[in-house]
């Protein structure tokens, strides 16, 4: 069997090595001059791999179908994409949240691994070439078309990546070509992205730990999530942020912009309820009545964030402490708990660390990753109308349904 894999990142380059290790002719296509060119900035240069977890609760963190991955992911788990890596000579660690990377820390260990896999399976890879279509012939795949030339072939793999990281080759071709094969692709949005929102000046480079910021939408909580984030010079990032982005990409238009009554609300105290806090202010007070109260709030948060809390609050920066009555009071606790800013939208595709959205599901067999309508595609990686929270599970994906179009064969 001749096989063509289209894209040469981390479900192609598994892909087109299981399929020569299994004595198949493989032509790997690469519109790049070298293979991994995304996979080698992941996890900030330190590849997160997979996910140290059981298929069960790998699920739960998937946010696009994850009834669709139940097949794949069981077949290639978590533990098997661990020591298929350790079978390439790759040693790895497992950190907080059960993320897996490379002991060394350097991405490019496991980009060399692959390279290596292909090659020593005979693999032979094209670079410098962009494959532009698919050829069909009676309902069957018979050729993949570059802008250099035409390879006959019995399978084509679809594995060009989704529409992120553009400068990485991720320009979204693989969806052309789908949907000239028939397939429908669904609206692509970037996900695992910062947010746009309103009301963020001043406070740009601010990062808070130990904060729960929700998404509102028309009074309603729609997700929450604890730990980290960080304020940006047009809104806010970090590692809550970018899980939210992904929870409530259905509250916001094709374009990414967020309905209107979209809100970001920051609980800056969760650990504390409103009447412990409430206390807490009181003996601050207590303590320095003479006090402008935007001083005594930078005891209780970072400075620059005290005028945006006293602004919700309605209260002047420069008012005394002591002269605070009740209501006033209890605005200081409401605002802390609840500091509010009007989302705009998502922040540019360039920005985002995986696609939301792609190649409709309901169209690709779960067990192979093959496609419905025409004999001998298949579709896999990020390409897929699948997408999951950070923490290694994207990148598990990439593999996970690459390995299910090699254990069809």
């Amino acid at each position: 069997m001749r096989a063509a894999v289209i894209g040469a990142g981390a479900a192609g380059l598994v892909c087109a090595g299981g399929l020569a290790e299994k004595g198949h002719d493989v032509l790997l296509i690469e519109k790049n001059d070298k293979v991994g060119k995304k996979l080698f900035i992941t996890g900030k240069g330190r590849c997160n791999l997979t996910n140290d977890c059981d298929p069960r609760a790998f699920l739960e963190n998937v946010i696009g179908n994850p009834k669709f991955l139940n097949s794949a992911i069981c077949g290639f788990t978590p533990s098997d994409c661990m020591n298929f890596f350790s079978s390439l000579g790759v040693k790895l660690k497992v950190e907080r949240g059960n993320r897996v990377f490379p002991a060394s820390d350097k991405s490019n260990d496991i980009v060399k691994a692959l390279e290596r896999y292909v090659l020593s399976n005979g693999v032979d890879i094209r670079f410098n070439e962009r494959a532009v279509a698919v050829d069909v012939k009676d309902g069957k795949v018979a050729a993949v078309k570059t802008d250099k030339g035409s390879y006959p072939c019995d399978i084509a793999v679809l594995a060009t990546g989704g529409a992120t990281y553009p400068a990485t080759g991720s320009t979204g071709d693989g969806y052309i070509i789908a949907k000239d094969l028939g397939h429908n692709v669904g609206c692509v949005s970037p996900a695992l992205v910062p947010l746009i929102a309103e009301g963020t000046d001043g406070l740009q480079g601010l990062s808070l730990k130990n904060v729960t910021a929700s998404v509102v939408v028309d009074g309603k909580n729609v997700a929450s999530e604890f730990g980290e984030m960080l304020f940006t010079h047009n809104g806010v990032s970090g590692p809550i942020i970018l899980s939210l982005s992904s929870i409530i990409g259905r509250y916001c238009d094709k374009n990414g912009v967020f309905f209107k009554g979209s809100t970001l609300v920051i609980d800056l105290k969760p650990a504390l309820d409103g009447t412990t806090l409430d206390a807490r202010i009181q003996r601050e007070i207590a303590a320095a009545p003479k006090a402008a109260v935007k001083t005594l709030l930078f005891n209780l948060m970072p400075r620059s964030l005290a005028p945006k809390v006293l602004a919700q609050a309605g209260i002047a920066e420069d008012t005394k402490a002591g002269a605070l009555n009740a209501k006033q009071r209890l605005g200081i606790v409401r605002a802390t708990k609840e500091l509010t800013f009007q989302l705009i939208s998502k922040d540019r595709m360039e920005f985002g660390i995986i696609t939301q959205g792609g190649v409709d599901v309901k169209e690709i067999s779960p067990k192979d990753m093959s496609s419905k309508k025409v004999k001998g595609l298949y579709v896999i990686g990020e390409l897929l109308d699948v997408d999951a929270l950070t923490g290694g599970f994207n990148l598990q994906i990439a593999f996970a349904t690459a390995m299910s179009v090699v254990r069809s064969f």
